[in-house]
């Protein structure tokens, strides 16, 4: 079997090939786990705002602060779904090895990122009309 064939089963509606799947699965098995924590780290980023600066969230809708949370626990998962688009390609290089050592550093990176566009957010946009 030549690779024109290999594309061919491919292009017309078959399943994709094994390397593919394993890559995909190991980029899925890598990154969902950690879609928790990342979550929690925000929820407590949120948390903490609300504890420590309490009486000034107080006059708050609490329609339109569930909303607010809701869509910015929407956009945060979205942005999280960007590590795949880093992992993926680097899986198909020729530093896939060292990639799969290292990757950690680039959800430690998106999470430290996260946190600063969190507090930039609440700090600068939330903080100043709330009260």
């Amino acid at each position: 079997m030549n690779g024109r064939e290999t594309i061919q089963s491919a292009g017309n509606g078959g399943s994709p090939s094994a390397p593919v799947r394993g890559i995909l699965s190991d980029a899925i098995a890598y990154w969902e786990p950690r879609r928790i924590p990342y979550n929690l780290v925000l929820a407590a980023v949120v948390s903490a705002w609300v504890i420590l600066t309490w009486p000034h969230f107080r006059p708050a809708p609490r329609a339109q602060a569930a909303l607010f949370l809701l869509i910015s626990a929407t956009m945060a998962n979205i942005c999280y779904c960007a590590a795949y688009f880093a992992d993926i390609p680097m899986q198909y290089s020729l530093y896939q090895n060292m990639w799969r050592r290292w990757r950690w550093g680039l959800w430690l990176l998106g999470m430290l990122l996260a946190v600063a566009i969190a507090n930039y957010w609440i700090a600068d946009e939330v903080y100043p009309f709330v009260g």
